[in-house]
């Protein structure tokens, strides 16, 4: 890829050329310096020198929407890096994924940057696509969390009682060992399929994935079991996925800008840990709260003592 096709995909993905300074950016949107550079670190950049020229027209307008935002009271400065940094960590996942899949397709398809121009105009065509895709993706989500949030609106966003799981596949570590990086990336993908989608047919929630492992919520305890018992299964019907087990809990939860925190997932994390390749362990809140639905067979086993929990009540939930 020659130089000059090189700066005009970039002027396409920045939105114009870098002419700015960081002291440049911040003076032409009226932040200052200190709060613009807590702002870029906080999207998960590095810092860059004074005399670098790195920023655009664009760095510019995102500085002045972000101060005109805190003018209005919206949100105090750090509500402001934590949001950043959430859309750092996530947004970065996503740009990495759209790059491989781009270097693939030219991998593929070599002849593609044979004709610079007809490339470049792909390029310009692709990224408004994206930009759409990514803001249908985010409204549908912010209209999904709405619909939770206002259906029960006396009750505080960030505390509530969920149910929260961990599924995690067995053997991962010996699988790593064996595998060729093509074979296991072949069945992380598949693993990230099956548990998003099974998640989301079930109406729960992915929080993460954590490369072998998917922590979920779901806002009731039959929908949780579900999906813990669906997952599972799928695992064990699926030829080309190690078996799956996982832990689940209900109880109060803090939810903080996409993560959740507290007791209940710790439990849920020590549940996967103890469990059985196959199986779904629950403690003694989602037993209790799934004692009289019918659909499902609850069989306590002995207390046990982990990390952080003497007595800890687990018992094997399966379908009746």
């Amino acid at each position: 890829m020659s130089e000059s096709l090189q700066a005009r995909i970039e002027r396409v993905l920045l939105g114009g050329r870098r002419k700015y300074t960081r002291h440049e950016v911040a003076a032409k949107a009226g932040v200052p310096l200190e709060r613009a550079t807590e702002l870029w670190r906080s999207l998960g950049f590095a810092s860059v020198g004074d005399d670098e020229v790195v920023f655009t027209e664009n760095d510019v307008e995102a500085l002045r929407m972000v101060q005109e935002l805190a003018d209005l009271g919206l949100y105090s400065e750090s509500v402001q890096n934590s949001i950043a940094r959430v859309l750092g960590q996530h947004v970065s996942r996503i740009a990495e994924m759209e790059i491989h899949v781009l270097r693939e397709l030219v991998a593929t398809q070599p002849a593609l940057l044979e004709d610079e121009r007809g490339f470049a105009r792909f390029i310009d065509q692709l990224i408004p696509d994206l930009e759409r895709l990514h803001n249908f993706t985010w409204r549908r989500q912010l209209a999904a969390y709405a619909g939770r949030a206002l259906a029960a609106p006396e009750e505080p966003l960030e505390e509530g009682s969920q149910a929260v799981g961990f599924a995690d596949m067995v053997g991962y570590t010996s699988l790593t060992r064996r595998s060729s990086e093509t074979e296991l990336a072949s069945v992380l993908e598949r693993f990230e399929t099956t548990v998003t989608e099974a998640i989301a047919e079930h109406h729960g929630r992915v929080v993460k994935m954590l490369g072998d492992e998917v922590l979920f919520v779901a806002d009731t305890p039959q929908a949780g079991a579900d999906i813990a018992l669906t997952l599972v299964s799928l695992a064990e019907e699926d030829s080309e996925l190690p078996s799956l087990r996982a832990g689940l809990a209900y109880g109060r939860v803090l939810s903080r800008f996409g993560d959740v925190y507290g007791s209940t997932v710790n439990i849920a994390s020590r549940l996967t840990s103890i469990c059985r390749p196959g199986a779904v362990l629950i403690d003694s809140e989602m037993a209790a709260a799934l004692a009289d639905n019918s659909a499902f067979s609850i069989r306590q086993r002995r207390p046990v003592s982990v990390r952080g929990f003497h007595r800890l009540k687990p018992s094997v939930l399966r379908r009746a």
